[in-house]
């Protein structure tokens, strides 16, 4: 495959605690049918992506292993995440979890785990994160982190443990900013990372993007990517249209100005359009 080899990728990384390095822009594929996302992935790394996440709840763990085994691009320079369901929590049952995403990845050594929910009602998370731990100190993910979790949930996590997850993924676009959370993930030194960075497309019409857009010579969606970069969130838009995998990438040759950062922070509403993780349990 052809495409831009890792020493060359523009994509800048944040730390996520020791030597490990995550690229900031990654692509996603939740909701990519299993069937469609080896292809996906592949015109992704083509593109330029190098991090890839999924999670096992997905069911398309195979093919991004399938697609990064046969990019020709060393495994060392794909960073690949994936993440624990609710229902493989627990102490035990997360180990087996892990084994089952390594297996079907097949690339070796992973590069982030993460819990995908807290589910508060089970309180399992706390038993899981200590097999993360393990796992990580036994060489077999390079970082662990979790997905969803509220202040409450990272406050007990690093009080119990001792280890503070290395970023958490959570629900973040224009119209739901999160600010407080980012707050303590900033006090606790965790990395904030952006699923559904475009609220599922609804914000792609707002007149304020359309604006701001139109004065960079870019698309809504284009700018509202920068933003969560300019943030300093690392940021995982997904599709699986080729033009649109390269237009979300095509996001790093220009800069929003201060008022144009506030102008979209202006947008916030403090709607979700995900599930409330303090009582999410599952689909």
């Amino acid at each position: 495959m052809s495409g831009m080899d890792a020493t060359s990728s523009p994509v800048p990384t944040v730390p996520l605690g020791g030597a490990v390095q995550i690229p900031q822009l990654g692509f996603g594929v939740f909701q990519v049918p299993p069937a469609e996302t080896a292809e996906a992935v592949a015109h992704a790394l083509e593109a330029g992506y190098r991090h890839i996440d999924t999670a096992a709840a997905y069911r398309n763990e195979r093919g991004v292993g399938e697609a990064v085994r046969a990019s020709g691009i060393a495994r060392e320079n794909v960073f690949v995440t994936t993440k624990c369901w609710n229902e493989q929590q627990g102490y035990e049952a997360s180990r087996a979890a892990f084994d089952a995403s390594e297996a079907r990845l097949d690339v070796g050594a992973l590069d982030l785990y993460l819990i995908h929910w807290p589910v508060p009602s089970q309180d399992l998370y706390l038993d899981t994160w200590r097999t993360f731990c393990e796992l990580q100190d036994e060489g077999r993910v390079r970082a662990i982190g979790v997905s969803n979790f509220q202040p409450a949930h990272l406050r007990r996590v690093v009080e119990e443990s001792g280890r503070t997850p290395a970023i958490n993924q959570i629900e973040l676009h224009p119209y739901f900013q999160q600010a407080e959370l980012r707050r303590v993930h900033a006090e606790l030194g965790i990395v904030t990372e952006s699923w559904s960075p475009l609220a599922q497309g609804a914000v792609l019409e707002d007149p304020a993007i359309v604006a701001i857009a139109g004065a960079h010579g870019k698309t809504p969606g284009q700018v509202v990517i920068r933003w969560h970069l300019q943030l300093g969130c690392v940021v995982i838009p997904k599709s699986v249209t080729p033009s649109r995998i390269r237009e979300n990438f095509d996001v790093l040759d220009f800069e929003l100005s201060d008022a144009e950062m506030e102008a979209i922070e202006d947008l916030d509403s403090g709607r979700r359009i995900g599930p409330d993780p303090d009582v999410f349990v599952s689909p």
